[in-house]
């Protein structure tokens, strides 16, 4: 998981694409996403608990993907 506000938009860096993400994304809010970025203009655009949620995903995603580290 990471962060980066930038100039034009903030960057969110999360779990890469998935049915899971899809569906959370869905009431997310207003963004654009990549991969692996989800791209917002403000973090008022966003619901935050579904991005929660989507921290959540990215941490078991990642674990389950890298059960020793």
């Amino acid at each position: 998981m990471g962060f980066s506000p930038r100039k034009a938009k903030i960057s969110l860096y999360l779990s890469y694409e998935s049915e899971e993400r899809e569906k959370l994304l869905e009431s997310f809010g207003k963004h654009t996403k990549s991969k692996v970025c989800i791209y917002i203009n403000k973090l008022a655009d966003m619901e935050t608990n579904v991005f929660k949620d989507l921290i959540k995903h990215t941490v078991e995603t990642y674990q389950n993907l890298y059960p020793n580290e």
